[in-house]
């Protein structure tokens, strides 16, 4: 296979883990590494990125990709450049001829096992990447593979598992911050960068891991669960702590993409009322002949906007991203008021006001007034207090905004209050977070509520809600 051919099914990986790739930077990518030449590996790299990646989040799943298509060594660690260098590097190098540690005593094994550790405690102190990168080739050799009968499987568990490297950080503690004292900023500083460098060996030996699986049963058969989805299509139901922590980060980058969207939406849309007198004036220049319409101009409906949602269980993640988001394009809308709830609401709109993601769960969870009864969701009787407490919440210029799962417990669900309150706001819209063929199943009260609002919206994801907001916001 030409290494054009493998750009080609480079181009078409990224395009089936959801990065947009036209033909046409397919073209330009070809160009660029034909410009550089192939010798330099970070230079194809470089220029591969420059050409495809339109978005930052797209990088990690080009960067998995990338070395999948184009690994820096094969088979045992030998290098592209030592084989091309000499061809005779390669022979066994991923045959069977290499030494198995299954053959291996159990002795020689731990004595192995420390040998590496201690390299590896070296390599963290000293920040050493290269000796990284040697050291994950050198652990998943002797720890991350099993011969079967077909073939030999490559384990990431077994490799952490016997390097450990979290047990090194008192260590690691003891050799950066040597006499100072413990428990000051120098010592917070040092954990986080010995977090870091574990958290890259890690990276690393996930890398290879891979690499040695791709050769073993192909690269297709790899990709599919090597790359994680893109973050704008992480489903928030099903997001893990480090998706969380990304999801924070683009709650002010991505409300600034929808204000400037707006703004030009707004700046192309269509003019305001025809102004007769102003049209006339104008038509006496050219005769009586209005050859140029003269308008009012065009003000926009801002409109209120109440938001209602569930933080209850696994629903919080999505309702808290939600609410961020909103209060951060609050410009956008006359008002924002925020409202939570479990079995009861409370207010939380003084909670969205200058503290991130994290800070404002933490507050609402704490010192909003949600439970009433069991801890458990009770949608029928938050939308009874809601609407008891704060009758004049919806109104005619509001835009109702209800988020949850609508999983009531099998408890009744006010439709009667609900229906009066979609009734007198302008809209009613609700954010499912659950997939739409779950709703109605079980618990869940979907059809009760769906029938009642404007419209009910599956929002599973970055891209949906970001969907769903371009479309609420007025232009």
């Amino acid at each position: 296979m030409s290494l054009l051919d493998r750009t080609v099914e480079f181009t078409a990986a990224l395009r089936r883990a959801g990065v947009p790739v036209s033909s046409a930077e397919t073209v330009d990518a070809a160009r660029a590494v034909g410009a550089l030449g192939w010798a330099d590996r970070d230079a194809v790299r470089a220029s591969f990125a420059a050409t495809l990646c339109k978005r930052p989040v797209y990088r990690p799943a080009f960067d998995t990709l990338f070395d999948l298509y184009f690994p820096p060594r094969i088979g045992d660690g030998v290098s592209l450049e030592e084989l091309v260098d000499d061809p005779a590097a390669g022979d066994g190098a991923a045959g069977d001829g290499e030494p198995d540690p299954g053959d291996l005593t159990p002795e020689e094994l731990e004595a192995l096992r420390q040998a590496l550790r201690d390299q590896l405690l070296d390599a963290l102190r000293d920040g050493d990447d290269e000796a990284l990168r040697q050291l994950a080739r050198q652990a998943v050799s002797a720890f991350g593979s099993a011969r079967g009968s077909a073939g030999r499987s490559w384990f990431l568990y077994r490799v952490l598992r016997a390097m450990s490297a979290e047990t090194l950080i008192s260590d690691l503690l003891s050799a950066l911050l040597g006499d100072s004292e413990r428990g000051g900023l120098a010592e917070r500083a040092a954990r986080q960068t010995i977090t870091d460098r574990i958290r890259e060996f890690e990276e690393l030996v996930g890398a290879e891991v891979r690499r040695r699986m791709a050769e073993e049963r192909g690269i297709e058969a790899v990709e599919r669960s090597a790359v994680q989805p893109l973050s704008d299509q992480v489903e928030f139901l099903r997001a893990s702590q480090r998706d969380l922590v990304e999801l924070r980060r683009q709650v002010h980058p991505l409300a600034r993409r929808l204000a400037t969207r707006l703004t030009a939406r707004r700046r192309l849309g269509r003019t305001g009322r025809l102004d007769f007198r102003r049209t006339v004036r104008a038509s006496l220049a050219t005769g009586g002949v209005p050859v140029e319409t003269k308008h009012r101009p065009h003000k926009p409906h801002k409109p209120e906007l109440v938001v209602l949602c569930d933080v209850s269980g696994s629903v919080s993640s999505f309702a808290h991203f939600t609410l961020m988001l909103t209060h951060a394009l609050r410009e956008q809308f006359s008002k924002v008021r925020a409202f939570a709830f479990i079995d009861t609401t409370d207010e939380v709109t003084r909670y969205l006001r200058g503290l991130d993601l994290g800070d404002m769960m933490a507050r609402i969870s704490g010192e909003a007034d949600l439970v009433w009864f069991d801890g458990h969701s009770d949608y029928g009787h938050a939308i009874e207090v809601f609407a008891e407490k704060y009758p004049e919440a919806v109104g005619p210029k509001t835009s109702l905004l209800i988020l949850g799962d609508a999983r009531n417990n099998y408890r009744p669900t006010s439709a009667t209050v609900f229906r009066r309150l979609c009734a007198q706001a302008r809209h009613s819209y609700w954010l499912n977070p659950e997939p739409r063929t779950y709703w109605g199943s079980g618990d869940s009260a979907t059809d009760v509520y769906a029938e009642m609002v404007d419209e009910m919206v599956e929002c599973r994801n970055i891209d949906q809600l970001q969907d769903f907001i371009e479309r609420l916001l007025p232009s």
